[in-house]
């Protein structure tokens, strides 16, 4: 099963590298990683896909909360939760495909970030499978030159969040 996991880490060098590690040298994949800082400039939020059963993923989170840089860990797909991805997309495009294609970004919602015919650039954010599906969908329309997908940014519904931390 697909998980989608939320960690909180403190921003220090080699703290990324650590939580990676632990994934290699146990065999564990990582889908998709995403991190940026938090509000908190000591605290960075990875947002990290991978794979596994629920023993497995209890492993997981059990090894990433012994890690001295993590702050907190959540498994979001245990709950209910809201997942994006941001897709930007190149094609090459003629003149006569540029009318379908248009259409086809405004009815996913997507973004023109550059017209031009040579070096169409599309963006699009929404979940994994909308983000799969509006690439097949594109790529009838032009000739895909470049493909990037930001991985899984995921955060919890309702009033929750990851955590409620200081850091000292």
């Amino acid at each position: 099963m697909r998980h989608v996991i939320a960690i909180l880490l403190q921003n220090e060098a080699g703290a990324l590298m650590r939580v990676a590690g632990l994934f290699s040298t146990r065999g564990y994949n990582i889908e998709s990683l995403s991190v940026a800082p938090t509000d908190d400039p000591t605290v960075s939020r990875l947002t990290l896909v991978t794979t596994g059963t629920d023993a497995v993923m209890a492993q997981i989170i059990s090894h990433l909360r012994k890690l001295v840089d993590v702050v907190e860990v959540q498994d979001l797909t245990r709950g209910e939760h809201f997942e994006r991805e941001l897709l930007l997309l190149k094609l090459r495009v003629s003149a006569q495909q540029l009318e379908p294609l248009t259409a086809l970004v405004t009815e996913a919602a997507g973004r023109i970030l550059s017209g031009a015919l040579a070096s169409f650039v599309i963006e699009l954010t929404s979940g994994e499978a909308q983000v799969t599906r509006f690439i097949a969908q594109a790529s009838q329309h032009g000739e895909l030159l470049e493909v990037v997908r930001s991985g899984a940014l995921g955060i919890t519904h309702g009033a929750g969040t990851v955590a409620q931390f200081t850091v000292a």
